[in-house]
């Protein structure tokens, strides 16, 4: 352990509320999607303004709209449904509408905002993919503030690790694979379910701050790591591809995102620990992003080799 103060390991002390009235309050997860959508129209009629692509800035509000509805949100969930809790699912497919409860899929948001968004331009009559191509440049910022929320929730947190700037997450003691690093008396699975009610809870007990420190493990703030590739890196990408070249056929942008969103993921993911079981060895993460991968490459070929009528213009 760091023999200075200053050097001690961070133990994860955050509330998932931002204003909390009682049991009830505004959740940093419920803002983060507020930011997210709001981030995301302002990038769309950014880039209508300066007109790339065939959506107008007076229907970015609609749009923002009903994607986040129908396509995050209902895409989100029923994919987390499918693909992470697929047990729960048939056993109480009544709990797909239990959205409180949390569980919500990156994946599964992704596949609700690429049909939503091929709804939207066939009603519209525009082009599905030149549509995609901006969508893609705002939504990562989405995936920004979601996974900053995940890390302020404590939750997703990553592997083992004794890197310098490994942090002791307090919701640890709720997995069920959960071994205490030490045996201490703290009676661990009695405690609450968020990081500062868990330890509001141990500072009742004698020497509690310090047992539960004992039995936590060292791990890689991983909800960090892919806030940073998922979120600003892929936005900053496709942003810099979007306005910095012209004459780009419709889907190039749509496929970068699917290519460059599923190589970081898989990257990231061999920090964070597991939250289900393993597909061949892999996370099913990491499982899911090689489809992704085929997606994009797909609308690369498309793109490229048939539709290289130019999508926008400055």
């Amino acid at each position: 352990m760091p023999l200075s103060p200053l050097l001690a390991y961070y133990l994860h002390n955050l509330s998932p509320f931002v204003i909390r009235f009682g049991e009830r309050g505004i959740h940093w997860y419920g803002l983060a999607y507020v930011l997210g959508f709001y981030c995301c129209y302002l990038m769309l009629v950014h880039l209508a303004k300066k007109g790339y692509g065939e959506l107008k800035t007076e229907q970015a509000g609609d749009f923002i709209t009903y994607l986040a509805l129908f396509g995050v949100v209902a895409g989100g969930r029923l994919g987390y449904m499918l693909l992470y809790n697929f047990d729960g699912f048939i056993k109480d497919p009544i709990s797909l509408f239990f959205i409180w409860d949390g569980g919500m899929s990156s994946h599964g948001g992704i596949a609700g905002i690429a049909i939503f968004t091929l709804y939207w331009s066939w009603k519209h009559k525009i082009s599905w993919t030149g549509l995609g191509d901006n969508v893609v440049v705002g939504a990562p910022i989405g995936v920004l503030f979601g996974r900053i929320a995940n890390f302020i929730n404590g939750e997703l947190y990553g592997r083992v690790t004794d890197v310098s700037w490994a942090m002791k997450f307090p919701t640890e003691v709720h997995n069920e694979a959960f071994i205490p690093v030490v045996a201490t008396s703290l009676n661990y699975m009695a405690l609450p379910q968020h990081s500062n009610e868990i330890i509001a809870a141990v500072k009742t007990v004698p020497n509690g701050i310090q047992d539960l420190e004992a039995i936590l493990h060292l791990r890689h703030p991983s909800q960090l790591y892919e806030a940073f590739l998922e979120g600003l890196f892929l936005t900053v990408v496709l942003y810099l591809v979007r306005t910095r070249t012209k004459n780009l056929p419709n889907g190039i942008l749509t496929g970068l995102f699917f290519i460059i969103y599923a190589g970081v993921r898989i990257f990231g993911e061999q920090y964070r620990e597991p939250d289900s079981s393993l597909i061949m060895g892999i996370t099913k993460g990491q499982f899911y992003s090689l489809f992704m991968i085929l997606i994009g490459l797909g609308f690369l070929s498309w793109a490229l080799l048939i539709n290289r009528k130019a999508t926008s213009t400055k």
